[in-house]
């Protein structure tokens, strides 16, 4: 029996030494136009993250929690996208974005043209935070939503 949990423990509990370095990850942040030309002002962040979970949430979403997995498939494209863009790294968030406001937003809140970038947040020598952005996607029509 000691013999399986010496085999299981690291597979449980990983070593933090194996990344070489852990650097920030993307954000991706969307903004709805009304014309392709226009200048977008207000970038909303894309499923933030939660202040505060529960006890019984964080067991949860350890068992079962698919918009993470999907979100950690996001962070993969943005990374891709910034390091080596290809289409299907753009279309996959494009979609992935398009599909979860269609969901979420009322109706009248709603705009022809969907715009997205990718963001990263560090920390400077002072310590404050510093945004960075890296990638900004041109406006794309919204899916389902005629042209004005």
């Amino acid at each position: 029996m000691l013999s399986l949990i010496k085999l299981l423990l690291p597979a449980l509990m990983p070593s933090w030494r194996f990344f070489k370095a852990v650097d920030p990850s993307p954000r991706v942040e969307w903004a709805l136009l009304q014309d392709p030309g226009g200048t977008a002002s207000a970038w909303q962040e894309f499923r933030p993250r939660p202040r505060h979970l529960s006890l019984a949430a964080m067991a949860r979403r350890m068992l079962w929690n698919p918009r993470w997995n999907e979100g950690l498939f996001l962070v993969s494209c943005a990374e891709r996208l910034t390091l080596n863009p290809t289409d299907h790294s753009l279309q996959e968030i494009r979609c992935r974005v398009a599909a979860e406001l269609s969901r979420s937003l009322p109706a009248d809140a709603m705009r022809p043209y969907l715009q997205f970038r990718l963001v990263f947040i560090d920390r400077d020598e002072d310590g404050s935070l510093v945004k960075a952005v890296t990638y900004q996607s041109e406006p794309h029509p919204f899916p389902g939503k005629a042209a004005a």
